[in-house]
């Protein structure tokens, strides 16, 4: 079960001491260069973040250096529904942007962040796992789901394959994978990239909300967002007491297909189309940008 967004704004607490918390002017010096007020006034009023982050209720840390910034669960949600246009977005704990782009770029990307207290994870499954069969197997779920798509009024979906096969580290517990989407009626295939960062209770996401044009620049960035993310002192996922701590369901393979969320595939199936509607979210986006600002120099 995901934290709800009450308990999430008061789990952003700040490490006293370690957190820079940059207003727009000072974060975007030239930025506001041919843009129209009101987007100076949306962007004034946020916080972008750097430093020692605590998220989560204390039960894990990103290290934010300078180039990139964070802005807590109150100003994600206000960029995902306020200025993309999506709807509220209940479960995060925030988001991580490049520090080069404000989230009124149009070539911006995000990371949306958030915990599933699904248990621990075994992970006796990640050696020598059959990835290949894996995405067969996922694609023939996505085809079967397109049933549903159609009935309810939604764009169909492809599973066109591993925009990045999915890789393993044994010893930081993180698991990341990227696949490419091509959506119906949609002339850019997307990138739908993902983190799981292993703890005792469960999985810290991370996913990444951008076009397939961006998969280079999300790929370079990779090992810094990976560096970024550790886990508190008895969250670990060293810190596991099998006598007392819940186990969860699914493994490795599971965490990849979606298993973990749901035994229907129902929810996996709102669930893609909603990262699908976040880049989606990018269009009016795009158009708000065009209204209220010039090209940045």
């Amino acid at each position: 079960m995901k934290f709800a967004i009450g308990a999430a704004c008061a789990a952003l607490a700040l490490t006293a001491g370690a957190v820079a918390a940059k207003p727009f002017s000072e974060m975007f010096p030239r930025a506001q260069k041919g843009m129209h007020p009101e987007a100076v006034e949306a962007l004034e009023s946020l916080d972008y973040q750097q430093g020692m982050i605590t998220i989560g209720r204390g039960m894990a840390q990103l290290d934010v250096g300078e180039n990139f910034y964070f802005l807590n669960a109150k100003d994600a949600n206000y960029v995902l529904s306020t200025l993309w246009g999506n709807p509220p977005s209940p479960d995060t704990l925030g988001m991580l942007f490049p520090a080069e782009y404000t989230p009124l770029d149009s070539d911006n990307w995000g990371i949306e962040i958030y915990f599933e207290d699904i248990g621990y994870v075994a992970d006796d499954d990640a050696a020598g796992y059959d990835y290949a069969a894996l995405l067969r197997e996922m694609q023939s779920d996505t085809r079967a789901e397109n049933g549903w798509r159609r009935d309810n009024g939604y764009p169909t979906i492809e599973l066109v394959g591993w925009a990045a096969e999915p890789r393993y580290d044994q010893v930081g517990r993180q698991l990341y994978w990227a696949k490419e989407l091509a959506f119906q009626g949609d002339e850019t295939n997307t990138l739908n990239y993902n983190i799981r960062a292993l703890g005792r209770k469960g999985v810290l996401n991370l996913n990444f909300i951008a076009d397939i044009g961006a998969l280079d620049e999300v790929e370079a960035a990779l090992p810094s967002v990976l560096n970024m993310v550790t886990f508190t002192e008895g969250n670990r996922y060293a810190d596991f007491n099998p006598s007392m701590d819940k186990v969860a369901a699914v493994g490795i393979g599971g965490l990849i297909a979606g298993k973990v969320l749901t035994k229907t595939g129902f929810l996996a199936v709102a669930l893609l189309f909603l990262k699908k509607f976040w880049f989606v979210a990018l269009i009016p986006l795009i158009a708000l940008k065009n209204l209220f600002t010039g090209r940045r120099a």
